[in-house]
């Protein structure tokens, strides 16, 4: 009787089929394998999730065997809909119809025949619906499947109840915004972040600590509710926050804090690990940025390669004198022996979202001097011995992880960790996925250049010039010494500055996910001449352009800032993004000066300024500098 009632919503299941199972771990890949492993691995969520009353299932961006999931009509209608009997709607993905071939984003007959019941058009539906209608009246799309499809949303529709149901306002749960953050509901938050900690060291009986000593709270990670809550919080990438936008979460300094005051003891908070008075103890937090989707994508289980910071902190409080507690936040197990060898504790927090201060409550003792809560958690992804252990699941062959699937120490069976191995695996610098240019670096494979029509110099060491001095480059500081590039532009004559890749780099995935090309850079004169960012390749009919003077201006001259260029205005604008190899094409036509410390592929809440389509075009002729 309570089945979509007004206490309840539908569910979408995803994604359907063989998403997680793609060759290499591709993103949006191709799943190789056998109809019994299909069905019986990646398939087999589906029949139960249909028995208990799911009512709509998403289509997968992934191929199997060679065959776009968005127009597979065996899967989608033959298995799915007929075998499965499943009789709700089917949805696509953002755009992942207009990746069948021979389709757009606007137009895909194909998609729909195949089964797919609503086209997730976010930008493109008014072309979707011209060209649906178009084909419908042609026949290219029978009359039946189209009242198919119609039936299916009509039929969710009246379970749910949505004809009779009046305004959502007038309904059971109607302006009850009391329940929005109810303590209760923070109560079994909080009960889930103590029950999914992993305690993988806890050497010497480290943990639990003493509330009523002096603790310190340090790493980026002690007080950042977007490094604690990750992706898909409050927008897509989960970053571009701040505190104030978290009004009804605890971060884990938080829970630390309340906890050790009440109790009696001193808290002082320091990202950067130096302290007032000498602590008792350091709890260090630190972990991977927020991140979803692709953006998270990694090319080995390296925790922040070429980047020690968190390392080089707990070694220098260990080198105090000071037992240290590490906390690591992340998406999954990640290559960390080195900071779990640095720590004499160490915690698999994964990502707590808004209740930090579960944490609280495991790691230090209750006030009666006993343990108030234990560790209950266990891994339920093997960790890695090594950084290129990605096949690492129980019963595969060779099978040999660092901790193995159902690890997990507690307070009441206590045992030492050995010293572990510190070789990655992993040879020479590795990129940080779509960071182009840090800290004063090209990526690996990627290098700067200053070219005119006639010239082009690779900037292999600052300063660097074309002969005539129209582009310049030397190297200036940010938030380091030497971190950035200052280039200047004489006038004289057109001039870019450019990314050149030794292999082309496939952006398209990141195109129809509404990535940005984003640059953290400094105006310091005025841009005289048309000014603009774009993409090219070797290739002819690869390159493409934005002007983006009229942001430009509105920018503070001498002050850092990002801004940000949605990808898909340069495919738009005639740029074949599967095959570049200068992702970032700078270019000034008159006298300009810019430094430049970031180029990274990123969300558009990761930059302050973003740069539109249609908005950010030529200047008028004339207008002034």
């Amino acid at each position: 009787d309570t089945f979509l009632d007004e206490h309840h919503v539908i569910v979408s299941v995803k994604h359907f089929l063989g998403d997680g199972g793609t060759m290499d771990g591709k993103d949006q890949g191709d799943t190789r394998v056998s109809e019994a492993v299909l069905r019986d691995v990646h398939g087999a969520g589906y029949p139960p999730a249909i028995a208990a009353g799911a009512q709509s299932v998403m289509a997968s961006y992934n191929s199997v065997n060679g065959a776009k999931m968005h127009g597979n009509r065996e899967l989608l209608t033959g298995v799915l809909k007929e075998r499965m009997q499943f009789d709700g709607f089917v949805v696509g993905d953002w755009n992942g119809h207009g990746q069948l071939p021979g389709c757009s984003n606007e137009d895909c007959a194909a998609s729909f025949n195949a089964g797919v019941d609503v086209l997730m058009t976010p930008d493109s539906w008014k072309g979707h619906y011209t060209s649906l209608l178009a084909s419908v009246k042609s026949g290219a799309v029978p009359m039946a499947r189209l009242d198919d499809a119609v039936r299916r949303v009509l039929r969710v529709k009246f379970r749910l109840g949505m004809f009779e149901a009046g305004k959502p306002s007038a309904r059971a749960l109607g302006g009850k915004f009391e329940l929005l953050a109810a303590p209760a509901h923070r109560a079994v938050a909080r009960q889930a972040v103590r029950e999914s900690l992993v305690l993988l060291k806890n050497n010497g009986r480290t943990l639990p600590l003493d509330p009523g000593k002096r603790l310190l709270v340090a790493g980026d990670g002690a007080d950042n509710l977007s490094k604690q809550t990750g992706g898909w919080t409050l927008n897509w990438q989960g970053n571009g926050t701040t505190r104030g936008d978290f009004p009804n979460a605890d971060s884990i300094w938080d829970g630390l804090r309340q906890q050790v005051e009440a109790a009696g003891g001193k808290a002082e908070m320091s990202v950067d690990g130096r302290y007032t008075e000498r602590p008792d103890a350091a709890i260090v937090v630190f972990g991977e940025d927020a991140y979803a989707e692709f953006q998270g994508d990694l090319p080995n289980l390296l925790y922040r390669p070429g980047d020690d910071t968190d390392l080089e902190l707990m070694k220098r409080l260990k080198a105090d004198g000071i037992p240290v507690v590490a906390v690591f936040l992340s998406g999954r197990p990640l290559w960390v022996n080195r900071e779990i060898n640095a720590a004499d504790a160490f915690v698999a927090a994964w990502l707590p979202g808004s209740e930090g201060a579960g944490l609280a409550d495991v790691l230090l003792r209750g006030r009666d001097a006993g343990v108030a809560h234990d560790f209950k958690g266990t891994l339920s992804f093997s960790w890695p011995r090594d950084a290129i252990q990605f096949a690492n699941n129980a019963g595969q062959p060779g099978y040999a992880p660092q901790f193995p699937l159902g690890y997990g120490l507690t307070y009441a069976a206590a045992s030492d960790v050995g010293t572990l191995p510190e070789a990655s695996g992993v040879t020479g610098v590795q990129a940080i996925p779509g960071v182009y240019f840090a800290r004063g670096k090209t990526a690996p494979g990627l290098a700067l250049y200053l070219q005119s029509d006639a010239q082009r110099v690779q900037a292999t060491t600052l300063p660097a010039s074309l002969p005539d001095a129209r582009l310049t480059a030397v190297a200036v500081d940010h938030r380091a010494q030497e971190d950035s590039v200052r280039l200047t532009w004489s006038g004289a004559a057109p001039a870019r500055a450019l990314l050149l890749s030794d292999k082309p780099i496939d952006v398209a995935r990141e195109s129809n996910g509404d990535v940005m090309l984003v640059l953290a850079l400094r105006p310091d004169a005025p841009a005289a001449g048309d000014v603009s960012v774009g993409v090219d390749c070797s290739a002819a009919g690869c390159a493409a352009k934005q002007t983006i003077n009229e942001g430009l201006d509105a920018l503070k001259i001498g002050e850092w800032t990002t801004i940000a260029v949605p990808l898909k205005c340069l495919e738009a604008a005639g740029g074949d993004m599967t095959r570049l190899d200068r992702p970032l094409v700078l270019e000034s036509a008159g006298a300009w000066q810019v430094s430049i410390s970031r180029v990274s592929l990123g969300a558009g809440s990761e930059a302050q300024h973003v740069f539109g389509c249609a908005r950010f075009g030529a200047r008028p002729a004339g207008a002034g500098g």
